[in-house]
């Protein structure tokens, strides 16, 4: 992309405005992680659309800051007028001390206050009063005004999520709901993400690629619930649902959030309006500050805590999945070794196919990164015409991919050789699949914070000075978004981690990345279940990991004279599950060549 003129335009709105930096933010409204095309601005003016980026403009430069996953796609999305800020680095100064160190005593630097988080808002701002410089929310977004074919918001009709598969009424979800509230005293909150929404309603969308949410907002109060949202894209029948789920919703439209919340904080007799710091500044500034409790909400953990219907339906679809994991890479392999033309787009859409012939299936749950040699090195690679390469016997192949299914999302990523592997690839998957099992069979003290455990997974690769620049688990959502907090595990702290808890499904992924050579990662979701020790962590309790996700991890890269005895035990107890959850499914399917491979693939070893 040509960003030239695209920054012409741009600086001259802000140089009307009195603007010395404007800040362009990935997120949208509700500070989604995945967005909708209408609010990629950020990838609009610089031509990187990586899933994590905060631009920066000035009359003089604009930088790109992004993280560790994102660091070879801007370089080669970027034009020569961007400039990379490798986020994550310690000689990489944050958005507000640099912008303190190049521009004037005294600038104002203009952001869109519906794109940035309060939680964001805050550091950038006091930064910026060391030199005297303002922070300025500019509610007229500037990249709207020059995007001349800007799309469309997306308005795309809702469906009901079935109590089977939700577990809990919307009723019984109110009612715990009110409960904290009233322990903060808080007689309204305010709900801004699109997945705790979703899960509170019991309804699904799809105005987000890959991600089973809807635009809206919702108040919550001890007396009404109110829905902010486009009225025509409700479902038929609403009052039914509504009526099902014990709760009577009133429903206004989606862009009078700012006008009631208004309204409401006026109204305000006594009491607190509680709102999360990820919501964004032009909503939490609405609510004076001696009212206003600015926690995450109360929904954040309770989606985050699976229910017995949820429970089952994470582990029936894992299963699903794992048949249709293993028909793939059967599959692929018999064809690249039998000189079948195969490449990482063909590749991506053979296994969604496979996928998709599931019950319950709604789609993927994220653009596949199917990889073959160097691409595997891109963290976050997505195969594209100019970038697709032929999936051969020759190179390291990297496949993380996952679905949504009415009872569960999956996230699954698997690295396969089918040649012969060099010494140097086998000694990297060795380590990472060490740094796996032994994430994977960690115990630990409740509620610890995930940050605590990340170390546990780098430590084989840190031995002899390896790393990757990702985190080793997220959380994942219930047929809803893929990556979900408030918990996880990585090197930076996350502040509304509230501790590691029996229920909560997270990822294990630890991964190595030679850049422009090969990737490596080995992925499972598992479930956080209680554990048997001797001293119960002086009655706090134990926790560990069961992995869900079924497939095998491919054992002709494994160097075994690194693993240690337990470490072959782990990794041959699960196959032994995989092979024992699996191989009847595929006897019913009459599916003989996938259960060869499967045998073969989940051999002791």
């Amino acid at each position: 992309m040509q960003s030239s003129a695209v920054l012409e335009n741009l600086r001259f709105l802000m140089k009307a405005r009195g603007l010395k930096a404007y800040i362009v933010p990935t997120e949208d409204s509700h500070q989604n992680e995945y967005i909708s095309p209408h609010d990629a601005r950020r990838a609009f003016i610089s031509g990187f659309n990586g899933s994590a980026g905060t631009a920066v403009v000035t009359p003089e430069k604009a930088l790109m800051w992004t993280d560790g996953r994102y660091y070879q796609q801007a370089e080669k999305q970027m034009d020569s007028n961007w400039e990379l800020m490798k986020d994550g680095l310690p000689s990489t100064p944050t958005i507000g001390k640099w912008i303190c160190d190049n521009t004037p005593i005294s600038s104002s630097v203009g952001v869109d206050p519906k794109l940035i988080s309060y939680r964001q808002w805050k550091p950038i701002q006091q930064e910026l009063k060391s030199r005297d410089c303002t922070l300025l929310p500019i509610e007229e977004n500037l990249v709207d005004l020059i995007w001349k074919e800007q799309p469309n918001r997306t308005s795309n009709p809702i469906l009901y999520l079935k109590q089977k598969f939700s577990g809990v009424t919307v009723a019984d979800k109110w009612k715990d709901v009110k409960n904290k509230m009233s322990d903060r005293k808080a007689c309204a909150l305010v709900i801004t993400a699109l997945d705790e929404i979703a899960w509170f309603l019991n309804l699904r969308g799809s105005d987000i690629d890959f991600n089973p949410v809807f635009f809206a907002y919702l108040i919550i109060q001890i007396n009404s619930i109110k829905l902010f949202i486009d009225e025509s894209k409700l479902p038929e029948d609403f009052k039914g649902h509504q009526e099902e789920n014990g709760v009577d919703i009133i429903v206004q439209p989606y862009d009078c959030i700012g006008s009631d919340l208004k309204a409401t904080v006026n109204s305000l007799k006594e009491g607190k309006i509680w709102i999360s710091p990820n919501s964004s500044y032009y909503l939490s500034s609405i609510i004076p500050k001696s009212i206003r409790v600015q926690e995450i909400t109360p929904l954040a953990l309770n989606k985050a805590v699976k229910n017995k219907s949820e429970i089952m339906g994470f582990v029936n679809c894992h299963i699903r999945d794992g048949v249709a994991l293993c028909q793939y890479f059967a599959w692929l392999e018999y064809s690249i070794k039998n000189g079948m033309n195969v490449n990482e787009m063909s590749g991506a859409t053979k296994l969604e196919e496979f996928r998709s012939k599931n019950e319950y299936y709604m789609g993927l749950s994220f653009p596949t990164i199917s990889s073959s040699g160097p691409n595997g090195s891109i963290i976050h690679y997505q195969p594209t015409e100019e970038t697709n390469r032929p999936i051969t016997v020759n190179e390291i192949y990297l496949c993380d991919s996952g679905a949504q299914y009415m009872d569960g999302t999956t996230d699954v990523t698997r690295t396969f050789h089918f040649g012969e592997p060099t010494d140097v690839q086998k000694e990297a998957y060795t380590r990472v699949l060490k740094g796996q099992l032994a994430f994977g069979s960690t115990i630990f003290p409740s509620r610890v914070k995930g940050q605590m455990l990340d170390t546990i997974a780098r430590k084989s690769l840190w031995d002899i000075g390896l790393d990757y620049g990702h985190g080793t688990g997220h959380g994942i959502g219930s047929f809803l978004n893929v990556h979900e907090g408030p918990m996880g595990v990585g090197i930076r702290p996350m502040p509304d981690d509230p501790g590691l808890q029996e229920n909560m499904f997270i990822s294990n992924e630890p991964g190595y990345y030679q850049d422009g050579e090969f990737g490596i990662r080995i992925e499972d979701i598992v479930q956080i279940v209680p554990a048997s020790t001797s001293y119960n962590f002086a009655g706090r309790g134990g926790l560990t990991f069961k992995t869900i996700t079924m497939c095998p991890k491919q054992t002709k890269m494994i160097k075994k004279d690194l693993l240690t005895n337990v470490e072959v035990n782990i990794l041959n107890t699960y196959h032994s599950k995989v092979w024992e959850t699996l191989s009847p499914i595929l006897r019913e399917k009459n599916d003989d060549f996938t259960l060869e491979w499967l045998e073969k693939e989940t051999c002791r070893i």
